[in-house]
């Protein structure tokens, strides 16, 4: 249902903010062979917890398949570079570190995106710089991806302590009902377990019934599924010199100087640092996908982060609307630095509005991929 206030439009979001997920949903499974309330799964194509792989695992021993057995298990499939995944974590640590004593267990299963995130290292990195404590596999071939006929990231399977499917959710949203379905099939284990109060919406976007200003939906910047603004287009793997546009038109993203397009990502291919991205969007927040490419930069000096510099509306970012990491150079300008690959922010408003976002990268080791974007409520509480 969209809504509509003063010139801008407004959509009721079950806290998802746009970004690589469906829209949050709730699939609760019932069999009439059992009693009415019951919430056995019916018609799915997966109804049990199928095998996990003994591979490649984060936070988990050897033996980590066969501990599941008797568990209340929460499968999530995640990306670490996943605006709307990352908007996740902090109910999944807390669940864990609630339920973990009384036979619940968490594991995440990371299908990547982007070809980066299937580095281990990589992965390995970003799991510690979000806390995560629960065991993890990695799922680069998207074997358990296509197994579970899994559709979106992030997404939730619960699986009752007979391995049998009892909840499914896709994308952001519905926390309460979901630790309340983890509270429901842990007392099925043992009714005499006492849980604390459910979990507060830790943000406003978080609400039930949230109505919420629609921002740009996600912008992919390489050819497979961008939209380039210029004129010029996309050129497969040769550098295109990009003119300055004379207008950027609303939601598309413009390259100025020297780039090379791939079908995931562009790579800024000049030297003067003359090279922009400029993007027109309306949101509060902004994020963008990012890694260095290590072969452009000079021997020895594999390790040094590339600087960003970062332009609101032609001005410095406003020191009110500076993300974590965002720095002020001694010329006044606005930055940050790209090290880890991952995603990054780049600008957090406290207000909804339209700008023009402006890129400058000071290295051609730039690699830039998709933005994605948050928003604010209107009426938070629903």
């Amino acid at each position: 249902m969209r809504l509509r206030l003063t010139v801008l439009t407004l959509l009721v979001l079950p806290a998802l903010l746009w970004g690589c997920a469906f829209i949050g949903g709730t699939k609760v499974y019932t069999n009439p062979n059992y009693p009415p309330g019951d919430i056995r799964y019916l018609d799915v194509s997966m109804p049990s917890l199928p095998l996990l792989p003994a591979g490649d695992w984060i936070n988990a021993s050897p033996g980590i398949v066969d501990s599941l057995r008797g568990k209340v298990v929460l499968v999530d499939f995640w990306d670490y570079t996943c605006v709307n995944c990352i908007r996740t974590l902090p109910y999944l640590k807390e669940w864990y570190k609630r339920y973990a004593k009384d036979g619940f267990v968490i594991i995440g299963i990371h299908s990547p995106e982007f070809a980066f995130a299937q580095t281990r290292g990589n992965l390995e990195t970003a799991v510690e710089k979000f806390g995560l404590k629960y065991p993890i596999v990695m799922d680069n071939n998207f074997a358990l991806w296509k197994e579970f006929g899994n559709q979106s990231w992030p997404e939730e399977y619960l699986f009752d302590q007979d391995g049998i499917l009892r909840y499914v959710h896709s994308g952001e949203g519905e926390y309460g009902n979901s630790e309340e379905m983890i509270q429901r099939l842990l007392k099925e284990k043992d009714p005499e377990l006492k849980f604390p109060p459910l979990m507060q919406p830790l943000r406003p976007t978080d609400v039930p019934g949230a109505v919420c200003y629609l921002p740009t939906s996600e912008t992919y910047l390489g050819y497979n599924a961008g939209r380039i603004g210029n004129s010029q287009g996309y050129t497969d793997n040769r550098a295109v010199d990009y003119r300055q546009p004379k207008s950027v038109k609303k939601n598309r993203f413009y390259l100025v100087g020297k780039w090379v397009a791939k079908g995931q990502y562009v790579r800024y291919a000049g030297k003067d640092g003359d090279g922009k991205i400029l993007l027109n969007y309306s949101a509060a927040s902004v994020n963008l996908v990012l890694r260095r490419d290590h072969t452009a930069l000079p021997p020895g000096q594999n390790g040094d982060p590339v600087r960003v510099f970062v332009y609101l509306d032609g001005l410095p970012v406003p020191k009110k609307d500076w993300p974590s990491g965002m720095m002020l150079s001694k010329a006044g300008k606005t930055f940050f630095n790209l090290k880890d690959p991952g995603m990054y922010d780049l600008v957090e408003c406290k207000k909804y509005g339209r700008h023009i976002l402006t890129l400058v990268p000071s290295s051609d080791a730039f690699v830039a991929y998709s933005f994605t974007f948050g928003t604010t409520c209107v009426n938070p509480g629903g």
